[in-house]
């Protein structure tokens, strides 16, 4: 193998042994796209419902997606309302099925995806189904954290992120200090990682970038550019306090402060408040989808209910 590369390279420069290199080389298109889905969320949500699919068919090697026929879709789909299933969680199974398939096309390594043409579960309502706070239930839980120390000064400026710019648990999450130093004609934005690794660029509340400062200067990383912006309070397991804080500790943390003000809910709600409330005052709806990073308006008009106000009614049009 050696005499057969190019002079100026040997093989003490090669990252990829030959054996791994080949292995690499025979991976099924299959696994290939499975590993390329670099969202966390999405990979779980895709490997439950695949390992559904394997586990109903019986198929155990990743060859054996290519025998399969629209018939044993729908008897999957079937099952899965058998067993009781919302309609949405079966819409998102057999997404990500289809997902899997449209992949396996492009490598043709089949000649059609079986998911297509099969019938899906009906939405169940065109809004959705996270309930939006009202704005005294908004104002209350931006004001719930009140003691003057660093957990409650970072969960003010948590909640207000969210609150005021409509973001994804995991968007925040993965904010770095630097993301929120952004300035674009003068004033200050907030750079957002989004889903498919989209960027976006927020205006950032007044209120919000105020809350912010404050807590970077009690906590003290507002120098570490890089580093994690909202970082847990508390890490009993290394003693450092770098790593920033997990999705799981968000919506613990809204469910906390909601529950003690006698309304529990999660962290998407604050979400879909922030939306439902920018269209009622009258934002337009693809400055909306824009600001919440939606792909299709359709998702972004599950959140305005401005059709469904009785005061909106052509009944209260009608003059005789």
């Amino acid at each position: 193998m050696t005499e057969q590369l190019p002079a100026e390279i040997v093989s003490a420069n090669r990252l990829l042994t030959a054996a791994e290199f080949h292995r690499l080389a025979d991976v099924p298109p299959e696994v290939e796209w499975f590993a390329n889905i670099s969202n966390g969320h999405t990979r779980r949500a895709y490997e439950n419902a695949v390992k559904d699919f394997m586990r109903f068919t019986g198929i155990a090697r990743p060859e054996e997606f290519r025998t399969v026929t629209r018939a044993h879709i729908i008897a999957w789909r079937d099952e899965l309302t058998g067993r009781g299933l919302g309609g949405s969680t079966i819409r998102h199974r057999l997404a990500s099925l289809a997902s899997l398939f449209e992949y396996l096309c492009e490598k043709n390594a089949v000649t059609h995806n079986p998911v297509k043409g099969v019938e899906r579960p009906k939405t169940e309502s065109g809004e959705g189904k996270t309930p939006a706070i009202g704005d005294y239930q908004a104002r209350e839980l931006l004001g719930a954290p009140q003691a003057d120390t660093i957990k409650s000064k970072r969960d003010r400026a948590i909640l207000s992120t969210l609150l005021f710019h409509a973001l994804r648990r995991e968007e925040l999450c993965k904010l770095k200090v630097r993301d929120a130093q952004h300035a674009r004609k003068g004033v200050p934005h907030l750079r957002v990682s989004g889903k498919g690794g989209k960027t976006r660029y927020l205006p950032l509340h007044p209120g919000t970038h105020a809350l912010i400062h404050d807590y970077l200067v009690i906590a003290g990383h507002g120098d570490d550019e890089a580093g994690a912006l909202f970082r847990p309070v508390r890490n009993n397991r290394t003693g450092k306090l770098i790593g920033a804080i997990t999705a799981d500790g968000v919506y613990k943390l809204v469910r906390v402060y909601s529950a003690q003000l006698g309304f529990e809910i999660g962290a998407h709600a604050l979400r879909a408040t922030a939306a439902t409330n920018a269209l009622d005052h009258q934002a337009d709806i693809a400055k909306v989808q824009e600001w919440l990073g939606h792909a299709n308006i359709a998702t972004t008009r599950i959140y305005d209910h401005r059709r469904t106000r009785p005061e909106d009614s052509p009944t209260f049009k009608v003059t005789y």
